[in-house]
């Protein structure tokens, strides 16, 4: 008998893992549980063309609704779970049903750090994390005349330039005093904010926000910024609720084998929870990107077929900003010399990162086929690093 498969969350890598399943040949029952009333979604779009008013809701779904039906996948919306039985291998959900699983995907995703601010719950305050956030922040965005970000990170940096576009003011707010210089370096971090001041942008560094109210946010340093919506955006966490309850190993994250398979066999985590062992660096990662999470979804789905199959990817991102774009390929953690080959203020160049004179990671800025090369080369080397693939029955 075909034994069912459940996955739990509706972000990329639990969508990624669910198609993958049926491209594999599981033949069995997949039911997706996921907790936002709203079909999966292409979130990365949320905070750029979706924001700024250029793409439509159309543009928003990964898939149809039809598509899940075609391919007999029990898609559950608004369904959370609440807790995971390892020992009945059941998940049970908040309104108390179960569900019996052979094989089960964590990918809980992660949530947005909230600030415990004065005034943080004030009707025009706004987090972008869901389709939900991203509707209500450009309705919001409609009537507004000044927003406030706070959080001079990819995604502030993306909210402020989209809502740039649509023509309010905007002031960014960061505790850091040099923009992006822990991950991208100092050069390239004084480029970005070169680029959003010649757009308009006012930028506040080395500050925090201290309250607020109505008609504003206060700053650490008694500065008062006018403002009729307030983004935060400073980050998230992962959302180990479920895998804490369940007993899961947890570091930082649900801490799993090359094979993203957990502390209890035959649970596996992807997505922005999964901590896995790196085989660039040598040391457990966890990468919150769309594209990791999409693959790191597709390869759990192989291995609860029984093709173990281990997770070598390289972590890539990519970040749009006005008419600017950078790709990113690598992890590099704590790199202490960047080498920039090429002219950034030009649009044109390859940026290394590196540490003790080994490139851990690399930047692209108009050069795509280079940084195809690039990762290329990086994952030639991990392959040839990496012992012989194992493989044992499909369950499908």
């Amino acid at each position: 008998m075909l034994q069912p498969i459940v996955i739990v969350g509706g972000g990329a890598a639990g969508q990624a893992a669910a198609e993958a399943l049926r491209r594999a040949g599981h033949e069995g029952s997949i039911t997706l549980f996921s907790a936002d009333p709203d079909l999966p979604c292409d979130r990365p779009n949320l905070s750029k063309y979706y924001l700024d008013g250029s793409a439509s809701d159309d543009w928003v779904p990964l898939r149809p609704a039809s598509f899940y039906e075609d391919q007999r996948i029990d898609l559950r919306l608004g369904m959370r779970v609440a807790a995971i039985d390892t020992a009945r291998r059941e998940v049970q959900l908040e309104d108390g049903s179960r569900h019996g699983f052979d094989a089960l995907l964590l990918a809980t995703g992660a949530e947005p750090v909230r600030l415990p601010l004065p005034g943080a719950d004030l009707p025009h305050m706004r987090y972008l994390r869901s389709w939900a956030d991203a509707r209500a922040l450009a309705a919001a965005a409609g009537t507004a005349r000044q927003a406030v970000v706070i959080s001079a990170s990819f995604i502030g940096l993306e909210v402020a330039a989209s809502l740039r576009k649509r023509g309010l003011r905007v002031h960014v707010v960061g505790r850091e005093t040099a923009l992006m210089e822990r991950v991208l370096g100092t050069d390239v971090g004084a480029f970005l904010r070169r680029l959003h001041e010649q757009h308009g942008v006012v930028f506040h560094l080395g500050v925090t926000p201290e309250t607020i109210d109505a008609r504003g946010v206060l700053l650490s340093n008694g500065e008062t910024l006018a403002a009729d919506l307030v983004v935060i955006g400073v980050g998230v966490r992962p959302a180990l609720a479920l895998a804490e309850q369940a007993g899961l190993a947890l570091d930082r994250g649900v801490t799993v084998d090359e094979y993203l398979q957990t502390s209890v066999p035959g649970i596996y985590a992807a997505g922005d929870i999964a901590r896995w062992p790196d085989p660039h660096s040598s040391a457990p990662i966890r990468v919150a990107h769309w594209v990791v999470a999409q693959r790191l979804g597709q390869v759990a789905a192989h291995n609860m077929l029984g093709q173990r199959e281990r997770f070598q990817m390289l972590p890539f991102f990519w970040t749009e900003q006005f008419d600017f774009g950078l790709a990113y390929v690598g992890h590099a953690e704590g790199f202490d010399q960047v080498v920039i080959d090429g002219d950034i203020d030009a649009r044109d160049c390859r940026i290394s990162y590196r540490r003790a004179g080994q490139e851990l990671a690399a930047a692209f800025v108009h050069r795509d086929l280079e940084g195809l090369r690039t990762e290329r080369a990086f994952e030639n080397a991990l392959a040839a690093a990496a012992p012989a693939p194992t493989t044992t029955r499909s369950t499908a």
